[in-house]
């Protein structure tokens, strides 16, 4: 029993001695993407191609590599993945903007380096529009002007820059700029612009507001009662009319005793 025991121990020690070297070897292996030990941010144009480079090191051993882009994994071909990984994005696009592309080395994927891509693009406000609106009714226009760095705005009616009146509101977030006119008048009567800037390019959009009459709106409740009176009046009517055929075809000794 005893001696059981010790060799139970001794292969006990054995596999703990394993497990500490390896843990040893893998922590002594390091990564790189493109010359970088530690995760940073490469900033890059849009419809341009990044090229990402991995790298295992201080390995004695054959490093298997992965590379995921946020949280899905990039298929990779057998050799592409050993020691040494490459990847293109091509072309970087809109999309990739603040993605994390990242390494990982198989056996332990706690060491790792991350690339965030800054993805520059200008921006694009869209198409321009014609816009028909009631006199006396709010109406907003809005550029969706989505860039990188953000751009500026500036609004300008009939290409004079707007000077904002107690009925015009403007906001602005990262993607959106927005004009609002309350209660528009005929003298809003105009073509609105919108222009952004940034250090990408520059974009803009026209707005052609057209302010149209009041419609006259009738009151319902007066409406509904006119309908009750056209539609009593003809019903009496009808009534009426056949009181009269009934008569027209009345016997003649029916009509003495009357």
């Amino acid at each position: 029993m005893m001696a059981q025991r010790s060799r139970l121990t001794a292969s006990c020690r054995v596999h703990i001695l394993m497990l500490c070297f390896l843990a040893h070897v893998a922590t002594g292996v390091e990564l790189s993407v493109n010359n970088h030990n530690d995760d940073f941010t490469l900033t890059i144009s849009s419809g341009s191609l990044a090229s990402l480079s991995c790298l295992a090191q201080n390995s004695s051993q054959a490093e298997e590599l992965l590379w995921y882009r946020g949280s899905s994994r990039v298929d990779l071909k057998d050799e592409n993945k050993v020691n040494i990984s490459n990847i293109c994005i091509s072309p970087v696009s809109e999309s990739d903007n603040g993605v994390a592309f990242t390494c990982r080395l198989v056996r332990d994927q706690s060491v790792q380096v991350s690339v965030v891509l800054d993805v520059r693009f200008p921006p694009s406000v869209g198409e321009d529009e014609s816009i028909y609106i009631e006199e006396g009714k709010d109406v907003t226009l809005t550029c969706n002007a989505k860039s990188n760095p953000q751009g500026q705005t500036t609004w300008y009616k009939n290409n004079t820059i707007l000077t904002l009146q107690n009925h015009y509101q403007v906001y602005q977030t990262s993607e959106t700029f927005q004009l609002s006119i309350k209660k528009v008048q005929k003298s809003d009567n105009g073509t609105y612009t919108c222009e952004v800037k940034s250090s990408c390019g520059d974009s803009s959009k026209d707005f052609h507001l057209i302010v149209e009459d009041k419609k006259t709106v009738f009151p319902k409740e007066a409406v509904i009662a006119a309908v009750v009176v056209v539609a009593l009046t003809a019903l009496f009517g009808i009534v009426a009319q056949k009181e009269k055929i009934f008569k027209c075809f009345k016997k003649p000794s029916e009509t003495a005793l009357e």
